[in-house]
């Protein structure tokens, strides 16, 4: 498991990270979640030895991350980092070798990577030469043509079109399911929430809310209730449910935001005995729901 515990750094009197704290069991996908500014890429940097933390620790399986741990790190960042004169296959190659794989290892796995991201066409390109969607793949395989226990990936899907995302996320489920932890920044709530276990949103540098979609939803107290017809007697229903709010209408269909613990079974049979209901849907917040509530509430969960 990764323990980052309550780790902090400051650069000159701006607090870039204030004591944030999460937990990432082994072979499983965690998305670290917040908005520009609130701290996801210099923890990602501390995680991987960038930078170091003026306080807390970083932690693998119960011992503190060194030089000679993270060599079996990857890291992808965001910003490009590729050579630019430097030939695709060549610069797959070349990372493989800053990680001590041999030459037989090497040529086997950029093929894998070179096919398996679908650009051994480009393999003989200059790198600077790529769309930026291609320039990402390349970094992509450059991160983990070494077969990292930890892969570290900031706003993977950048310059991505959604085919080629697509097939990233195919691609990172494989890399899970063969063992390797995923530490995943994005603004694509979507993707994160079909292909994360467990979630860190943090803002301002402060940890907000944190655990599984489940235990997230669970830590939220309301839900959204869909109805239809909107009549004027089915909106009157809804107004006197305790905490209850309108929301919005769309067509003949009403949305309240309503407390989790409504009792909802006796809510749809006075609604029937008053009308003929077509539609009754409680739906569960999305990732983004949350995160955005998280994220405006200023509330630590």
């Amino acid at each position: 498991m990764l323990n980052v515990d309550r780790v902090r750094k400051d650069f000159g009197n701006v607090h870039a990270v204030r004591g944030i704290s999460f937990a990432a069991s082994n072979g499983v996908t965690f998305g670290l979640l917040g908005p520009n500014g609130a701290g996801k890429t210099t923890t990602m940097r501390m995680i991987v030895g960038i930078l170091m933390p003026d306080a807390g620790s970083i932690a693998l399986n119960g011992k503190q991350v060194d030089g000679t741990m993270r060599r079996r790190f990857g890291y992808l960042p965001e910003e490009r980092g590729l050579y630019g004169r430097m030939k695709v296959r060549d610069q797959i190659s070349y990372f493989g070798r800053l990680h001590g794989l041999t030459k037989s290892t090497i040529a086997r796995r950029t093929d894998w990577w070179l096919e398996r991201l679908g650009i051994t066409e480009y393999q003989n390109r200059l790198c600077g030469e790529l769309s930026k969607g291609n320039q990402q793949k390349v970094q992509v395989a450059c991160a983990a043509v070494h077969e990292p226990e930890l892969l570290v990936l900031d706003e993977p899907f950048t310059g991505l079109d959604p085919v080629n995302a697509d097939m990233l996320l195919g691609i990172l489920n494989e890399l899970r399911a063969k063992g390797t932890t995923l530490i995943l920044s994005s603004h694509q709530m979507w993707q994160l929430e079909h292909l994360c276990t467990t979630f860190c949103i943090i803002a301002s540098g402060e940890n907000r809310a944190a655990g599984t979609l489940a235990t997230l939803r669970a830590e939220w107290p309301t839900r959204m209730l869909r109805v239809a017809p909107g009549t004027v007697a089915v909106r009157k229903i809804l107004d006197q449910i305790s905490g209850a709010r309108y929301i919005s209408s769309n067509g003949d269909t009403l949305d309240y935001q309503v407390p989790a613990r409504a009792p909802f079974p006796e809510i749809l049979r006075t609604l029937v005995n008053t009308d003929a209901i077509m539609r009754f849907e409680l739906v569960e917040p999305s990732l983004q729901d949350i995160y955005l509530r998280a994220i405006r509430e200023n509330t630590c969960a």
